[in-house]
């Protein structure tokens, strides 16, 4: 037993030393009662005594979890299948704080299929347990309306909520509409055909709500040829209309796999706490639905624990179970769940955790739009909060960074054939430039024409002072390409910085993004956000070094027309130009002028140069 268990908890031993051996469920409560935990067992005692073991290796969240447990309540169920659609119920009804709990939009919409001896198709946001099925939920809106369309043109259903029964129909009460009229739909209210043809294309609209379509296809141009070896072509031609629009819907579908078999593709993504888990229900080897959950605070939270929770959570809310299932990960109980899954869908399946091959692949763009989801969950929670611009967001997201770029430094060399070499650095603090932090540094060791050497001077100097390091930036630019920011790069390993902060390079000709290590750059949209700031933020670090070597060149250039002159130095060049404010006035003074600022013997020395 645990050492904070002892002591004061022999009640809780003896309690879990007499627990069943049976499937079930079990509620770990804290001292206020309250359930902390819900979790399922297919051997509840050896599960519950598993958290109190002495040297059992554990992770920080189950540690803490054991620290509060003070009594724990069992409910015996028959089968392990049981158990599981038991916890997720009571994880629902308690909310436990050391559960998974996902989260996904409520009101994303369905597609109800009404349980009437002739049933309706239509879109609703509300589940009622009435015997209906319901399909979805869909994320896309426009895809929605799209599979509405498409099942309306290809099967004739009914549009109307008339309560149609047989007995109904027999008394003649209700008369056909303008669907009837038009060809959208064949008059069931008036008997015009039967509840068993009605309910055929109920049943053929359903497959194509399942996304198996090839059968359908398939069945539809038997119907086809077999009506026109009846000599019936009328009824051919519009079987032959509603395949050809079937087919118009298959093909905008995306193919994901050759082999056309039916899959779920599960993956999750992280950025900080937060996590998103995702999965694509693929039939026929093509990807016809997608749906994800958010988990707000899952640090503490492994990936095998993210990704069970979200197959049980998907698999007790759907019907349809597929032949195969992929997996990012190992699963711990994986028996115990395939046993819930087999019976579910009536026959075998397979747990796959693909390592190679397209499987892989697939796997692997699951994870991609998991990452996509999540910045974007994240982006949209960040727009509430109106201190970070939307440029500063929309940043994040488009070059997938770790840390919002609150901080931003750009470097930029600039000189005149090699002389009077200096660079500039420009500070953006959320979207904003930082005046007061800008910083610009003649240079010192250069010679010549060299930006490699000038980048490496002048990086040294802002990372290389520790008490520089306090305030690190989030995002450095450096302005060029792949060869820059490679040099870049070696500046900052060496200084010991390469984890610190993100560095990107911006290259001027096609405006492209490149990083560290990948030799293919981000092509970010001409009028986004987030490019406008890489763009601000480089042009103001160019005008800063620019502005700084035209004031050393004009100073240069003016001290050296007086300082040629015999007897006149750098203070007295200085003191000059500070008085009367340029060379050429200077050479318009009088001698007598001059004289009041120099005296009469270098006064007549200055205005004898300017006038021999």
């Amino acid at each position: 037993m645990d050492q904070a268990h002892q002591p004061e908890n022999e009640a809780l031993d003896r309690k879990v030393a007499g627990l069943p051996r049976q499937p079930g469920v079990y509620l770990h409560k804290d001292a206020q009662g309250q359930v902390i935990y819900v979790g399922k067992a297919k051997n509840l005692r050896n599960r519950v005594r598993s958290y109190f073991q002495e040297g059992r290796p554990v992770d920080a969240k189950t540690k803490a979890l054991v620290r509060k447990i003070v009594d724990v309540d069992v409910i015996v169920t028959d089968t392990e299948a049981e158990a599981l659609i038991l916890e997720n119920n009571l994880i629902k009804e308690h909310q436990p704080k050391y559960n998974v709990l996902l989260r996904d939009d409520k009101s994303y919409p369905y597609i109800r299929v009404t349980n009437e001896p002739f049933p309706r198709i239509f879109k609703t946001r509300r589940m009622i347990k009435d015997g209906s099925r319901y399909f979805g939920p869909y994320t896309d809106g426009t895809y929605l309306f799209s599979l509405l369309k498409t099942l309306r043109s290809i099967f004739p259903l009914r549009s109307c909520d008339l309560p149609l029964t047989e007995d109904t129909i027999a008394q003649g009460r209700y008369k056909v509409c303008l669907d009837y009229h038009i060809k959208k739909c064949e008059g069931p209210c008036e008997g015009f055909v039967s509840r068993e043809h009605y309910n055929e294309h109920i049943r053929q609209a359903i497959q194509v709500l399942q996304g198996r379509t090839r059968d359908l296809e398939r069945s539809l141009e038997e119907r086809m040829m077999a009506l026109a070896e009846e000599l019936r072509f009328e009824d051919a031609d519009v079987v032959k209309r509603r395949l050809e629009r079937l087919r118009e819907y298959t093909a905008k579908q995306k193919v994901m796999a050759s082999d056309e078999i039916d899959r779920d593709v599960f993956a999750v993504a992280r950025i900080g706490p937060a996590s998103c888990t995702v999965v694509f229900t693929i039939r026929d080897g093509k990807l016809v639905g997608k749906r994800h959950f958010m988990v707000t605070r899952s640090d503490e939270l492994t990936d095998e624990e993210l990704i069970r929770s979200t197959l049980e959570r998907w698999y007790l809310d759907t019907d349809q179970v597929p032949a195969e299932i992929l997996l990012p990960c190992d699963l711990e109980d994986a028996e115990m769940i395939e046993s819930f899954l087999e019976r579910k869908r009536g026959k075998g399946l397979d747990l796959v955790v693909p390592k190679i091959g397209d499987k892989k692949k697939l796997v692997a763009m699951a994870e991609t739009n998991a990452d996509f989801l999540l910045r974007e969950h994240l982006l949209q929670a960040a727009m509430k909060d109106q201190t970070v611009p939307r440029a500063v967001l929309s940043l994040q997201r488009d070059l997938h960074l770790e840390t919002m770029p609150r901080r931003i430094e750009c470097f930029d060399n600039s000189h005149m054939q090699g002389t009077e070499y200096v660079s500039s650095m420009v500070v953006f603090v959320d979207g904003k430039p930082k005046k007061s932090e800008y910083r610009r540094y003649k240079l010192r060791d250069v010679q010549g024409n060299d930006d490699f050497e000038a980048m490496k001077e002048v990086m040294t100097r802002r990372y290389s002072v520790p008490e520089d390091q306090t305030d690190l930036p989030d995002l450095v630019i450096i302005d060029g390409g792949k060869g820059q920011l490679s040099h870049a790069m070696e500046i900052i390993r060496s200084l010991g910085l390469e984890d610190r902060f993100t560095v990107i390079g911006l290259a001027k000709r096609l405006e492209e993004v490149y990083f560290p290590n990948d030799p293919d750059p981000i092509h970010l949209p001409r009028t986004s956000s987030s490019l406008r700031l890489l763009q601000q933020a480089r042009d103001e670090a160019h005008r800063f070094a620019v502005t700084y070597h035209r004031k050393l060149r004009d100073a240069r250039t003016l001290q050296t027309a007086l300082t040629e002159i015999p007897g006149v130095g750098q203070k007295t060049a200085e003191k000059l130009l500070v008085t009367l404010g340029s060379v050429e006035r200077i050479r318009q003074a009088s001698q007598e002028t001059l004289a009041e600022h120099v005296g009469s013997s270098l006064a007549e020395r200055i205005y004898g140069h300017f006038h021999p």
